[in-house]
């Protein structure tokens, strides 16, 4: 099912503002909270259309990259980070806006309940995204490819495992009990407002370290690299970002990893010229083969093919090879494979010599070489149309 526009999905102008953006995801996110809706699942529906589009519209990198392609910018499949977004992620993610987990309370006005649902979850770090370019040639482009890559990043310390500890000791933080949250209460002229917030103990993750792991100082993660196999679907376009879930930065204290994202480049061909899923091979003929006709061999991406030109070929003749274009990458249309148009040049000697200069006197004297008022307007016609 196709997604709903983003600025759409919060009421929102194109030129909205980073405040405009914050303000609208507030208002929907109060309008659709589970807590106001129980059991009603268009709300939650919208509820977590709302932050997924505040998700990509807060972030300037992914609001340009949606501004230009849509939300295809993010997975070669469409698909929202490769899985969508829960609860958990929605509360952790943006909690904050509303005071740490959210808001809990409203005092006499009769609140909601814990925005969120209760208890926080302990924080579990993501790893940093790491971005990539990768040049990919027209073969590579129009049959997809494998490559592997050796890949500079944040991995797990061996010596720890990841947990930080030299020991593999972790104790329950004794501000928090364990929870990853304090909560504070304080008057307001709403009331009596109860919020949520991270541990600044333990920093929500709800343990501590006694004794810090040398090699990490205690993070669980170590600059090292990883060789990372990418499998790239046929007919990408220049600009596009293919995201590899998990195989970013490892994320500290034996967190989840971040991911890779490929951001493709085309390498431009010394002979086919790419417009859209179709392409394109300027060949230019010599005067005798346009007026006998020849047999000429043009270049594909499958190989060289031989075309036939036929005799009185004019200036200008475009001829297509059917299916020997890029496929499409997603879609409907998914494989389906554009042309390639041959776009038919005449050469006409810029010099001549004594006898050739004859020879061509000779033949402007035949009625044959002299174009008639229909010719020229068949010409003129087809030459018209290349503007229209």
């Amino acid at each position: 099912m196709a997604k709903r526009d983003y600025y759409e999905v919060l009421g929102v102008d194109r030129s909205a503002s980073a405040d405009d953006i914050k303000r609208a995801y507030k208002k929907m996110a109060i309008k659709y909270h589970p807590d106001r809706n129980p059991g009603d699942k268009e709300a939650e529906a919208k509820f977590k259309e709302a932050a997924e589009a505040y998700d990509i519209l807060r972030d300037p990198d992914k609001r340009e990259r949606y501004n230009q392609f849509g939300p295809d910018a993010f997975n070669a499949d469409g698909s929202y980070g490769g899985q969508g977004m829960d609860m958990n992620d929605i509360f952790s993610m943006f909690g904050d806006l509303f005071g740490g987990r959210g808001f809990s309370g409203f005092g006499d006005f009769g609140g909601f309940g814990d925005f969120g649902g209760g208890r926080q979850k302990e924080r579990v770090y993501k790893g940093q995204d790491q971005r990539l370019k990768v040049e990919l040639n027209l073969k590579e482009i129009v049959n997809g490819t494998t490559k592997k890559f050796r890949v500079k990043k944040h991995v797990q310390c061996s010596h720890c495992h990841g947990t930080g500890s030299k020991d593999g000791r972790l104790e329950t933080c004794p501000t928090c009990h364990g929870s990853g949250t304090v909560i504070r209460q304080q008057q307001s002229f709403l009331g009596m407002m109860r919020t949520q917030s991270p541990c600044p103990t333990c920093h929500g993750e709800g343990k501590i370290i006694k004794n810090k792991c040398e090699q990490c100082s205690g993070e669980g993660i170590v600059m090292g690299e990883e060789i990372v196999e990418v499998n790239f679907p046929a007919g990408m376009v220049e600009g596009m970002v293919l995201n590899v879930p998990g195989k970013g930065g490892a994320g500290k204290h034996a967190g989840v990893n971040g991911d890779l994202q490929i951001i493709i480049v085309e390498k431009k061909d010394d002979q086919l010229i790419r417009e859209e899923n179709n392409l394109i091979y300027n060949l230019v003929i010599s005067v005798p083969q346009a007026i006998l006709g020849a047999q000429v061999e043009v270049p594909t991406v499958d190989g060289n093919t031989t075309i036939t030109i036929q005799p009185g070929t004019q200036p200008g003749t475009v001829m297509r090879l059917r299916g020997k274009g890029i496929p499409e990458v997603q879609g409907m249309y998914k494989g389906q494979r554009g042309d390639e148009i041959i776009k038919i040049n005449v050469y006409v000697p810029e010099t001549l010599n004594r006898e050739e200069k004859e020879l061509v006197q000779k033949m402007q004297e035949c009625e044959n070489f002299s174009p008639t008022d229909s010719i020229k307007e068949k010409i003129c016609r087809k030459f018209k149309s290349y503007f229209n």
